[in-house]
Formats: structure tokens, sequence, C-alpha cells
């Protein structure tokens, strides 16, 4: 049951449309292309299976997750939940 103005299932929308627009976001940050034979950053060989499994892959599994490590410590969502954090 929707309320006020809002026509029903106008919520359910909403959510799908935020998380249709999240996983796009994520799809485009994917790599594309050739994977190269060697880390970009360390010159270490890239494994076969891993260049065959993430297509435009640069860096090795180390250096990747260095990389991932420094992208998440700047996440500013509140994965807690709480009110009181969410208050602060």
């Amino acid at each position: 049951m929707a309320g006020g103005w809002s026509k029903d299932g106008a919520v359910q929308e909403q959510i799908d449309s935020s998380v249709e627009d999240a996983v796009a976001q994520v799809r485009n940050q994917l790599p594309m292309g050739d994977s190269l034979l060697y880390c970009e950053e360390c010159d270490v060989k890239i494994p076969e299976a891993r260049r065959r499994a993430i297509a435009g892959i640069n860096l090795c599994i180390k250096c990747q997750s260095i990389f991932e490590e420094s992208q998440t410590s700047h996440n500013l969502y509140n994965r807690r939940g709480s009110k009181d954090s969410q208050l602060r």
C-alpha cells in the first residue's frame, strides 16, 4: 500500500532502480581487453588461469589485494546499521 501521493509499488521500484544503478556502476569499473602477462606494478608473471578468468587484468593477486585495500579504506558507507552510528 502506497502512502501519500505515491503509487503502489513505488518503494520497490526505487529499490530496484538503486540496485540496477549500483550493478551498472560496478560493471563499468571492470577491466576489459587483453590481460597483461606481467604485473604492471611488480613485474611478476600473472598466472594464465587468472588472465583467462578476468579479462583485462593488469595486476598480480598480491598487488590487486593492496590496491583493493587502499580503495576500501575510503568507504564512507555506514555498514554497522545502528541508529547511533548514523547520528554521529
